[in-house]
């Protein structure tokens, strides 16, 4: 409960409320004068502003610690928490009974693992015949290919110096194409030629025998003429 004002004219009668009512009724205070004094100065203001900005950082600081201490408590739940507890329990006491099963058949289950299996018919359910049939098939398939599967992961580590080979293989043929081009060009250009003389070659002795029965020149060795025409062709 708040304490009364001392200097409030309203509050209960007192000695400073008298003495203010009589300052007040002989006009040496007035209300507006009582009414400055009551309000709280700037200092007391600022002052309180501060504490419950205080208080606001102490009430951040430990819900941080609350939500620290809650992560804390999430990550190690699998460590402290009872019902992962029980779990981990559970599936050690398994693993236990299963291991001793294990040991307790040791004998039984060295000889089964002597004998050899080929030729023996495995027990399965009639409801996975058809899955194995699939099963079987994908197997034969991938022994198949396994060859060229190792084959292929063999060169992997290679790959980059078959492609090297590749390209150089690549540039020897185009040198291959371009040079059977120009072969094939000069073929071509060379039985023209060859066309041409043996047209050429009637017209030739044709002129000399013509000459020959004239008497006008001296007939002409045939090679000579070839040559001369061969050359002229070229």
């Amino acid at each position: 409960m708040a304490a009364a004002n001392p200097w409030d004219p309203a509050s209960a009668p007192s000695a400073a409320g008298l003495l203010l009512n009589h300052w007040v009724a002989s006009g040496m205070v007035t209300e507006e004068m009582l009414g400055t004094s009551k309000k709280m100065a700037p200092c007391f203001e600022n002052f309180s502003r501060s504490q419950q900005i205080s208080d606001m950082k102490a009430k951040i600081y430990q819900n941080n610690l609350e939500i620290e201490l809650l992560k804390l408590e999430r990550d190690t739940a699998d460590l402290i928490h009872p019902s992962y507890l029980v779990k981990k329990c559970d599936i050690l006491q398994s693993m236990n009974s299963h291991l001793e099963a294990v040991l307790k058949e040791k004998r039984a289950i060295r000889q089964r693992l002597l004998r050899p299996i080929c030729q023996e018919n495995l027990p399965m359910e009639a409801v996975y015949h058809r899955h194995m049939v699939h099963l079987l098939e994908l197997a034969v398939t991938f022994i198949e290919k396994l060859e060229a599967h190792l084959e292929t992961v063999r060169n992997t580590p290679h790959l980059d110096a078959n492609l090297a080979e590749m390209r150089k293989a690549l540039s020897k043929m185009d040198n291959l194409v371009n040079e059977t081009e120009e072969l094939t060009e000069n073929i071509l250009r060379w039985r023209e030629q060859q066309k041409e003389i043996s047209l050429c070659v009637p017209k030739i002795l044709a002129e000399e025998n013509y000459l020959h029965e004239l008497d006008r020149v001296p007939p002409l060795p045939f090679v000579s003429k070839v040559h001369a025409q061969t050359v002229n062709a070229k």
